[in-house]
């Protein structure tokens, strides 16, 4: 079992009440609490040493990482973060400085965006650090982006350039909240309902992908590396076709050091495709999932 496929498990169980707009399967927990016009966003992570990062790795950059993963999230459903909670675990006899390291890399993305950290939680936790961020924003209801709104004939868009990520950018990625929108491709066709057709051509890999792909202990090639890696915290999302090319214009207006590709379009039949010069086949990659093995992060 995966972990998507343990989350719908385990989902079906949970109790709701009437707050609750959207639970389980999306970017956000998404709360109705009677604000004027606006949705309150729930979003809860987690980083594991061993997992997501190693002992050799700054402190800052892990405590950035901890926070910018629910950041993204928040950006992801279009929000803005208004504060924070940490759940810190660790094992019986711990650096003090090196936590501190921790909670500076929080701090300072906190600050960046004006991002309160209003406490949380210690414990212990035999042999390894475990942090656990929990993050409440607003969203205007106009504006909240679900997964499940995907259609027939809309454009796919990705920010960045994709692959690699294990390199560095999974430690010093910035959230996307200032351009957000949607969440990754497999969740949006299974939320919509829908499939999708890739252009390999039109894939943004990244610099590091393909230094990576030349090294002699790599078969990975660029592209599966981008499709593949995850950890890239890019923003993914869908529009109408008709959109896409005036999107493309005010987006170089709103963000020229951001590169915005489109990189297929939403189908009818569900499955997802990949188009390169050999024809259309069918792409059977997953991404990154707990509950494998993933590659060490350093």
């Amino acid at each position: 079992m995966n972990e998507f496929e343990l989350i719908e498990r385990l989902s079906r169980r949970l109790p709701s009440n009437d707050s609750l707009v959207t639970g389980a399967g999306d970017d956000c927990a998404v709360l109705d609490l009677g604000l004027p016009d606006r949705y309150v966003l729930f979003k809860t992570d987690a980083v594991v040493e061993g997992i997501h990062f190693t002992r050799e790795t700054p402190p800052q950059k892990i405590g950035h990482k901890a926070l910018a993963r629910c950041l993204s999230d928040i950006a992801a459903m279009a929000g803005a973060p208004s504060a924070a909670l940490i759940t810190l675990a660790l094992p019986a006899k711990s650096d003090v400085a090196f936590i501190e390291g921790i909670y500076e890399g929080i701090g300072t993305l906190a600050r960046r965006y004006s991002l309160a950290v209003a406490g949380g939680e210690t414990t212990t936790n035999p042999e390894r650090i475990l942090i656990s961020m929990s993050v409440i924003g607003t969203v205007n209801k106009t504006r909240c982006i679900h997964r499940s709104g995907a259609k027939s004939g809309d454009a796919i868009f990705v920010t960045g350039h994709l692959g690699g990520s294990l390199s560095a950018k999974h430690l010093d990625f910035e959230p996307r909240l200032a351009e957000g929108l949607a969440g990754d491709l497999r969740h949006i066709l299974r939320s919509s309902g829908v499939g999708a057709e890739l252009l390999s051509e039109s894939i943004p890999i990244s610099r590091a992908a393909r230094l990576q792909a030349r090294t002699e202990s790599s078969t990975r090639p660029p592209l599966l590396a981008a499709l593949t890696d995850g950890e890239d915290f890019e923003l993914l999302f869908t529009i109408a076709s008709r959109d896409a090319v005036p999107l493309l214009d005010a987006w170089k207006k709103q963000f020229p050091e951001l590169l915005l590709t489109c990189i297929g379009k939403i189908t009818a039949t569900p499955g997802l495709k990949l188009r390169d010069k050999e024809g259309l086949r069918e792409l059977t990659l997953k991404g990154y999932e707990h509950f494998s093995t993933p590659p060490q992060s350093q």
